[in-house]
């Protein structure tokens, strides 16, 4: 909470002549243009007025410029402009506005003016908060979700491999025990780490659930609530809860300390409120109404479905095992995964092994399925989810369905549907084949080791099982991000581009008085060095940007301009399009002349997934849509100027009639974008430039203005 202040603060001195010093923070979900294009402004605005000004970014990298607690004692003021949580615990007793990033780009001067003014932040109120307005944030819950799904992902990504690892190398089929690895062997230690890593995966993913919704008071409870969801025997059950019961505790646990916290105690207990009294009364609290209220209903559904399931034996053999597909895809480890996987090992010991086959089949969709989309429709996932799709699949190969989770938990109402239609796909098929498995155990690696009868139409269950996850989930996801972007639904094929490219156009380099837009781009040029994974050093990376523009050529001619990467045959001084997706399609029929576009179609549905990620409209009439991908054979920019403006969803609420269209082929991607972004966004911060860009009369002209660049 706030409270109402008097004369503002003058810092950490009592000298009246002293120059006011502001600190702000900037940041937005998607974490590069607006987070960076807010800091200059702010800093900019600063400058001008002699102010003092220090910017923490909070981008796509991690925190930048962070300020610290010297920073904040001698600070007159804090400005938030941000539409993501940022912690405000540490700005106890100084002035705090809190706004959305888009005020940051639009008002600056506003701003500086209304934090004099603005409320002081107390110790004890909410530690966190997201700006208004400021663009298409997700949800509170949906954040939360993401923190808890990216903390996991490691361990199950380690915990999986482990085991996929010791089960190839050092198991061996059993019937009685599936796949057996030795006992004392040297692979029974890697499966017995990886199984640590897997029963940690979901604690962790509860805990940092509720870390993100109450703080640090909440990552006890939720840990330790997700381990008690994922211990069946606590509650009478044979099966824990698994990732779902781990996002209901996290949740829990996250909304309970945040209640707690507005309980009013007397001062002396206020010091031991976070680490000794929240964290003990939650835990108990949520430990006990899961065990002995959410329980007690999972123990029943277990118990309840194994009978039904008993009760099919006898029917349609294609209904038997979709049936048994919908169960093992459900919830992957879960209650339900359980009751279908161990009725089908437990007719193996009657000489049924049938229904054992159904669920082999079905066991590996999952992690094969998601990991297929994620090389399908890449520029769908973020470059983790990638990765992870990668170990998903070798996870797959292995029957290790917890391989899914991450994408499950990410995505529920999208990637639980699909894994289910295609587990179902892939029981049923097995099913009608007559399929048989010995061992308790599914996936590719029993048939390799000899414990499955119809070997073919065992892969074959297995393959169209996958690939009708893997369209469901494209699909799915495709529909979810369009409706959520409010974007028009638009054919993109199924092509690997990826919408990876993220312009920094400008940067927080305000923590030292005077310092400039040259300064502040030379550091978003690292920046995307680093987020990049480009081999170029960050030092190589910062002397392309400040020293690029003030290059010509050994015999006195002009400059090329981006390296030759625009030409007068790729500018244009008239862009007919009145709207985004027409002027990107028209800038890639421009960019499509100089013989370097090999699929124009895919170059437009790569820059319109980039679009839906968030808008390249940086303000200031300027646009920059881009694109990372192989419909390119090499590097190509070009320029277009609208005399009315494009509708781009710029954050100043301009229309773009400056626009710059990059794309870069992926195997170019990291140093040649780079390069372009950093040249770019030095001369568009000069608005001298920008209007001597739009007075230039011809394509000739107009090539002129742009030689400044380099």
């Amino acid at each position: 909470m706030t409270s109402p202040a008097g004369p503002p603060p003058t810092g950490g001195g009592s000298d009246e002549q002293k120059r006011l010093k502001l600190l702000a923070v900037t940041a937005c979900p998607t974490g590069i243009a607006h987070t960076y294009m807010a800091a200059e402004k702010l800093a900019q605005a600063a400058e001008s007025r002699g102010i003092d000004m220090k910017v923490e970014t909070q981008g796509s990298i991690g925190a930048e410029n962070v300020l610290d607690d010297n920073d904040v004692n001698t600070a007159d003021g804090i400005i938030v402009a941000a539409d993501k949580d940022v912690d405000l615990s540490r700005f106890a007793g100084k002035r705090v506005l809190a706004v959305g990033v888009a005020e940051g780009i639009r008002h600056p001067e506003r701003l500086i003016e209304q934090v004099l003014s603005a409320p002081v932040h107390e110790a004890g109120a909410v530690t966190s908060a997201s700006g208004a307005g400021g663009g298409k944030e997700r949800s509170v819950g949906y954040k939360a979700l993401m923190n808890g799904v990216s903390y996991m992902i490691p361990f199950v990504v380690v915990g999986g491999l482990l085991i996929a690892i010791s089960l190839s190398l050092g198991g061996h089929t059993d019937p009685s025990g599936g796949l057996v690895i030795p006992k004392d062997s040297f692979w029974m230690d890697v499966n017995n780490i990886g199984v640590i890593g897997f029963t940690l995966m979901v604690p962790i993913l509860s805990g940092y659930i509720a870390y993100a919704i109450g703080d640090r008071p909440a990552l006890v409870p939720g840990m330790i609530g997700g381990w008690i969801a994922n211990t069946g025997e606590l509650y009478d059950s044979k099966a824990g809860a698994g990732f779902i019961g781990a996002i209901v505790t996290g949740f829990l646990a996250g909304y309970l300390v945040l209640w707690i916290k507005k309980i009013k105690v007397p001062k002396f207990a206020q010091p031991i409120m976070p680490i000794i009294v929240i964290p003990i009364v939650a835990t108990t609290a949520l430990g006990l109404f899961f065990i002995h209220v959410i329980g007690k209903p999972i123990s029943w559904v277990f118990e309840n479905l194994t009978d039904w399931l008993s009760g099919m034996t006898g029917t349609s053999a294609i209904l038997l095992g979709a049936i048994l597909g919908l169960m093992i895809a459900f919830d992957m480890g879960g209650p339900v995964n359980k009751t279908a996987f161990l009725f089908g090992a437990g007719l193996i010991a009657t000489g049924n092994q049938t229904v054992m086959g159904m669920c082999a089949a079905a066991i590996p969709v999952m992690p094969l399925g998601q990991g297929l989309a994620t090389l399908m429709r890449k520029r769908l996932y973020t470059e983790q989810e990638r990765e992870t799709g990668l170990a998903s699949l070798f996870m797959g190969c292995f029957g290790i369905s917890e391989g899914a989770i991450p994408f499950a938990a990410a995505r529920p109402a999208q990637v639980i549907p699909a894994n289910m239609l295609g587990g179902a796909v892939a029981g049923a098929i097995a099913g009608v084949a007559g399929v048989e498995d010995a061992v308790p155990h599914g996936g590719p690696i029993v048939a390799v080791l000899g414990a499955v009868s119809g070997v073919p139409m065992f892969f074959v269950a297995v393959a169209i099982g996958t690939v009708v996850t893997a369209l469901t989930t494209v699909a799915l996801v495709d529909v979810s991000e369009r409706r959520r972007r409010g974007e028009a639904l638009v054919s993109a094929g199924t092509g690997t581009g990826t919408a990876g490219l993220q312009p920094a156009l400008v940067g927080a380099g305000a923590g030292v008085p005077g310092a400039g837009a040259a300064a502040v781009v030379a550091q978003a040029a690292v920046r995307e060095a680093a987020a990049s994974g480009s081999s170029a050093s960050p030092t190589g990376a910062l002397a392309a940007a400040t020293g690029a523009a003030d290059e010509t050529e050994a015999d006195g001619s002009p400059a090329e301009v981006l390296s030759g990467y625009l030409t007068e045959q790729t500018v244009k001084v008239r862009l007919d399009a009145a709207g985004k997706e027409s002027a990107i399609r028209e800038m890639a029929e421009l960019l499509a002349g100089t013989g370097k576009v090999a699929d124009v179609d895919e170059l437009v549905a790569t820059a319109l997934r980039r679009e839906a990620q968030g808008t390249t409209g940086l303000g200031e009439e300027i646009a920059i849509p881009h694109a990372k991908t192989d419909a390119v054979i090499a590097p190509v920019v070009g320029f277009a100027r609208s005399v009315q403006g494009v509708e781009w969803d710029s954050l100043d609420g301009t229309k773009a009639r400056l626009v710059f269209m990059i794309a870069v082929p992926e195997a170019a991607a990291g140093d040649e974008h780079l390069r372009i972004l950093s040249l770019l966004s030095r001369k568009l911060m000069d608005a001298g430039f920008r209007e001597r860009l739009l007075a230039a009369p011809d394509e000739s002209a107009v090539l002129g203005v742009l030689r400044e660049v380099g």
